[in-house]
């Protein structure tokens, strides 16, 4: 049902997961773990998936929190639980409250789950290409230090995401890419047959870790293309023509 990283395993105090699809209750192209309201699966469904993420977790079952998701740069620190209808517009969540879980909705993106074990901070974002190009990483780690962590101390894990060889990409979405940052070229790669660029996003990813200081910087090096069993992808569904796609949650939580 989730994938851990052991980076963040062997943490005491904090529980996480990158939830998969699996043991939920929706049906059909939702099936079964759909953890994204935004999807058009329906409502109880989702709540009720969503209650069981944080059951997992440790946290009571009204106590997981995601953001509206916008493919920025924006992280919001969480203290308590959001009203319900309001969670802020952003692509982060850092918390330093025990019994909140925070989480992020993916379907290809990639979900990025961070801890400072020693300042008790934890960190959930969401980095498709937009968001870390434009500073989401970079954006939770500042958030997480306005809370105490420091960038020496924080691990962050690498989830499930659509990998190099299932993302092509245009000419002109590489270009777009180095216009504003020259660094990522290495992340790129063409395809010796359609003579298109691949993007290998978690790589990206993981180069913006870095250059924020991240101390502890892990991949599970999953893809959610290639693993239509156990996980949603946006870029599968529009390929098999459905009509929707449901969302896996990765999220954090200190005890």
């Amino acid at each position: 049902m989730k994938l851990s990283a052991p980076s963040l395993a062997a943490t005491d105090g904090i529980s996480h997961g990158f939830f998969t699809r699996q043991g939920g209750i929706s049906g059909g192209l939702y099936a079964s773990l759909n953890c994204g309201p935004s999807s058009r699966d329906d409502a109880a469904n989702v709540t009720e998936n969503r209650a069981r993420v944080a059951e997992l977790l440790g946290a009571e079952r009204d106590r997981l929190l995601s953001v509206q998701q916008q493919h920025g740069a924006r992280a919001v620190i969480a203290e308590r639980p959001w009203k319900a209808g309001a969670a802020p517009q952003a692509d982060a969540i850092v918390t330093a409250t025990p019994g909140l879980a925070i989480g992020v909705l993916t379907a290809d993106c990639a979900p990025v789950l961070f801890r400072d074990a020693r300042a008790r901070v934890v960190g959930a974002a969401h980095a498709g290409w937009r968001g870390a190009l434009s500073g989401i990483i970079e954006a939770t780690v500042a958030a997480m230090q306005e809370l105490g962590a420091r960038q020496k101390n924080i691990a962050a894990a690498i989830g499930p995401a659509i990998s190099q060889r299932a993302y092509e990409v245009g000419h002109d979405f590489m270009q777009t890419i180095l216009a504003e940052d020259a660094d990522g070229a290495p992340y790129f790669a063409i395809d010796e047959g359609s003579g298109e660029p691949h993007f290998d996003l978690a790589g990206y990813v993981g180069e913006r870790l870095a250059r924020a200081g991240v101390g502890d910087v892990s991949d599970l090096g999953v893809c959610t293309y290639c693993d239509e069993t156990r996980l949603f992808s946006y870029r599968r569904s529009q390929h098999h023509g459905e009509s929707d796609y449901g969302r896996q949650i990765s999220a954090i939580l200190l005890a």
